[in-house]
């Protein structure tokens, strides 16, 4: 998403509250705790921003960071030929105030589809989470160049849904695009509805195209990957 990003509000408002965030006098969405020393961007890889929670989509950034974490589960898939599901790990040591809601959108992720799974790892991972205060809001992000992470801000996540905007973000790694014009029933429509609007879940066309990508996109990877070799 140039995904969940915040809603308008007068410039001031949102130098106090990203200010009351980072002193800690601010808790995180969902009634999570903000960290004792709230990061900013600066903390997270100096990635450009591919799609975000309520801002611009980007489509070829969106493609980019899916197509960064296929290739590296193919690659992982062909040197471990036995494995017979294809798992996306995710590290999220550096999103520790929003390991409930990851958890969660991850569950409602494996629950949803059956030819992709979602699993945490302490180690390197095909993805990372990190937090902090970002005034362009959540977003999905990649360098191209193979690596990707998603951020998720502090304020955003207290305005919208928590786990809607971790389930919308990870959306991307799997190869949704945003489209914020949708109801409130397409997860991937993110901001759009507004902050009313609480569904956590993907809907049948989402959950579909999904089941789709990684089962025609790991094919293609894999004999990418044997070309290579």
């Amino acid at each position: 998403m140039a995904s969940f990003r915040k809603s308008t509000g007068s410039k001031n408002s949102r130098r106090l509250l990203a200010l009351a965030l980072g002193l800690g006098l601010a808790s995180a969405a969902l009634g999570t705790a903000s960290p004792a020393s709230a990061q900013d961007t600066a903390g997270a890889p100096a990635h450009a921003p591919t799609a975000g929670y309520t801002g611009t989509a980007e489509s070829a950034g969106n493609k980019a960071f899916y197509d960064a974490v296929l290739n590296a589960v193919a690659k992982r898939q062909a040197a471990q030929p036995s494995l017979k599901v294809v798992t996306v790990y995710y590290n999220a040591g550096q999103a520790p105030s929003f390991r409930s809601q990851i958890s969660s959108a991850a569950s409602i992720w494996n629950s949803s589809v059956s030819n992709v799974k979602l699993q945490a790892t302490s180690g390197s991972g095909d993805f990372a989470y990190y937090e902090g205060n970002d005034s362009r809001g959540s977003y999905a992000s990649t360098d191209g160049h193979g690596r990707g992470y998603i951020f998720l801000d502090y304020a955003q996540n207290q305005q919208y849904d928590s786990i809607r905007v971790a389930a919308h973000e990870t959306g991307h790694v799997l190869g949704l695009p945003d489209h914020y014009s949708g109801p409130c029933s397409e997860l991937m429509s993110g901001g759009g509805p507004g902050t009313s609007c609480t569904n956590r879940y993907p809907n049948s066309t989402e959950r579909a195209r999904v089941n789709q990508l990684w089962a025609n996109g790991l094919a293609k990877a894999l004999a990418r990957v044997a070309e290579e070799r």
